[in-house]
């Protein structure tokens, strides 16, 4: 059984894999101050509510944005259940080719969703993670990741939104009834979710213009949900990307698969 982090900006994913099987998906908030000790609580809290003993933990695997809770992290794993730790980046075999003007700047957490899709869809493939920013990755027919767009995450959007206007309301994001609102909150509503999915939309048509050829359209990530579903294009939802990519990193390092 291994262990999956992923550290963003907004929230850690934890899940857990087992061969083939992913047993669980969570989210809690990123803590850039949380010490070991409480990272470790966190985890095998999460652990404990599905009924997983820390002895089963045979690995774990972690990505990060957050390079300043790197080391707590792997304390924190260490600290629970005494297991080899992979932290994906220079070093760790990914089969992943990286084609941009500098592949170290390539997230972590962008070159696991860009395994996973390979593995799962055929390429060219357009990635769209939506977190705390909005990142498109794509990959060409040729299996090479070869850029993609960074967009304010609608997170980003909405608490600029409120925060630097006097009048306006902090609110959800469950849509509006229409487009056109007739109120304060529907029309914040409808800008923000109508305009992250146009923003999406707009985007997508650039890129597909780029590429000469309509691509495979992939969303995840936190807010993809909400969002996508609101889209024109026919875009598949597949929130498990990245844990799925982190599997299949763990197992090319371990041995389970060639790189």
């Amino acid at each position: 059984m291994v262990l999956a982090i992923d550290i963003g900006n907004t929230n850690v994913v934890i899940g857990c894999f087992q061969q083939e099987r992913i047993l669980f998906v969570e989210r809690v908030s990123t803590n850039q101050n949380a010490t070991p000790l409480e990272l470790a609580i966190w985890i095998k809290t999460i652990l404990e509510i599905y009924e997983i003993r820390t002895a089963e933990i045979e690995g774990s695997i972690i990505s990060s944005v957050v390079p300043s809770l790197n080391h707590a992290m792997r304390k924190a794993v260490d600290k629970i259940a005494h297991c080899p730790v992979i932290t994906v980046g220079p070093g760790v075999k990914t089969g992943l080719q990286i084609a941009i003007d500098n592949p170290a700047q390539l997230g972590s957490d962008r070159v696991a969703d860009a395994v996973a899709a390979l593995h799962e869809y055929r390429p060219p493939i357009v990635i769209i993670d939506m977190g705390t920013a909005t990142t498109l990755s794509v990959i060409d027919a040729n299996r090479r990741h070869i850029g993609g767009v960074i967009a304010p995450g609608v997170g980003i959007s909405l608490n600029a939104l409120t925060e630097k206007t006097a009048q306006l309301p902090k609110i959800s994001l469950e849509p509006p009834k229409k487009c056109i609102g007739s109120n304060t909150v529907s029309c914040m509503k409808s800008g923000i979710l109508y305009g992250a999915a146009g923003c999406i939309d707009g985007l997508l048509d650039r890129i597909t213009e780029e590429l000469g050829e309509t691509p495979t359209y992939v969303a995840t990530g936190g807010l993809s949900e909400s969002i996508i579903p609101h889209c024109r294009h026919k875009i598949q939802l597949d929130n498990m990307l990245l844990l799925k990519g982190l599997q299949l990193i763990y197992q090319k390092n371990m041995g389970g698969e060639d790189a």
